[in-house]
């Protein structure tokens, strides 16, 4: 490694983490501020509170990863732009080419620190922080879906009419075997509650038809344990819940979804498409970072951070679109998810050509 390489690093990286460090405290006090009234209606110690920002705080890290690396590339190049030290680089011999590798090295770094942080760390912390802010913040949660079907096995297939998740309790409950095309058996039940000693379901006023050609054997009984591959904890309050699940977590959650064949799996398929996604959008943002803030303008400093900030909120609009697209998809999330990424390396790739080197 180059002098010239460990000097533009070592600026990259420390300008990297004071915009993640002084965007983290401002949101934090901002967040605190508003949160502070519902913190003493709910009693909340001091020791919880701080709990809570200390996972609160990786979380906003995390988000503003690729944001804050690519204002800390417009940032420094711009200003070593200014100062003619761009020129002086170039003039020695350095190629435009050779001076993008110190970039793209921290964008590397950053970028799979991300990516650990993001797949592992900050899931952790987001366990605590999402149930703090169920408990303490958020209004008590009402499963109030009706008509609720699953799928709990090969040909088994699960129908709920109404689940009350106060009491774990569902009503009109119906399980039906298939082979192929053909009914097999029926399980119907009033009711199906949750028995926390067994942990097992219990049907009350239950009746088993099975099938058998044109012939039918029908048995009925007051109450019957069974295990079913479903839990209270799938009526609880998901909301969050794909950003507290590590990529391990998150590839048997989405296997376990498409096994019952939920409705909701594109949220976590999403969500870790997303993870995968934000080492490369720091890689692309870092490089057209250093693109439009290479070349010395007239109108100083404060108009290429001013023209950097203009691309990160482009970015910002398109992912979020993208991001309404993929949820609004019945089909696989992962093109809408990558199309910000794959659009602005072709932007990156159509201004690196129109620079002078």
């Amino acid at each position: 490694m180059k002098l010239i390489d460990r000097y533009i690093l070592k600026k990259f990286l420390t300008t990297f983490f004071f915009c993640v460090l002084l965007l983290t405290l401002v949101i934090v006090i901002i967040d605190f501020t508003e949160k502070i009234d519902k913190f003493n209606n709910a009693g909340v110690s001091n020791d919880e509170i701080l709990t809570y920002y200390a996972s609160f705080i990786p979380f906003l890290a995390g988000l503003l990863t690729p944001i804050t690396t690519f204002i800390a590339v417009v940032f420094i190049t711009a200003k070593m732009a200014a100062q003619t030290e761009i020129i002086a680089i170039l003039s020695s011999g350095v190629s435009f080419r050779r001076l993008i590798v110190p970039y793209l090295m921290g964008a590397l770094i950053i970028g799979g620190m991300s990516f650990y942080l993001n797949g592992w760390v900050i899931p952790n912390a987001n366990k605590y922080r999402i149930n703090f802010e169920v408990t303490y913040l958020d209004k008590p949660f009402y499963f109030n879906d009706t008509d609720i079907h699953f799928k709990v096995g090969d040909d088994l297939y699960a129908y709920i009419f109404r689940y009350n998740n106060r009491i774990d309790r569902g009503y009109k409950f119906t399980l039906e075997k298939f082979e192929g095309s053909k009914l097999k058996k029926k399980l119907t039940a009033n009711t199906i509650s949750w028995d926390t000693v067994t942990n097992k379901w219990k049907l009350q006023s239950w009746q088993s038809r099975i099938f058998e050609g044109f012939n039918e054997i029908i048995e009925e009984g007051s109450a019957m344990d069974t295990t079913l591959n479903i839990l209270p904890l799938d009526f609880d309050n998901n909301s969050g819940l794909e950003s507290a699940l590590t990529i391990d977590e998150l590839n048997n959650h989405i296997a376990l979804l498409q096994s019952r064949g939920a409705d909701d799996v594109g949220l976590y398929q999403i969500e870790k498409y997303i993870r995968y996604m934000i080492p490369f959008t720091t890689l692309i943002l870092t490089f057209i970072g250093l693109v439009v803030s290479a070349r010395k303008s007239r109108g100083g400093t404060g108009f290429q951070i001013a023209l950097g900030f203009l691309v990160a909120f482009l970015f910002i609009i398109l992912f979020i679109f993208s991001k309404a697209l993929a949820e609004k998809s019945t089909g696989d999330p992962i093109y809408a998810i990558w199309s910000p990424n794959i659009l602005f390396t072709f932007v990156g790739i159509l201004l690196y050509k129109s620079i002078p080197r």
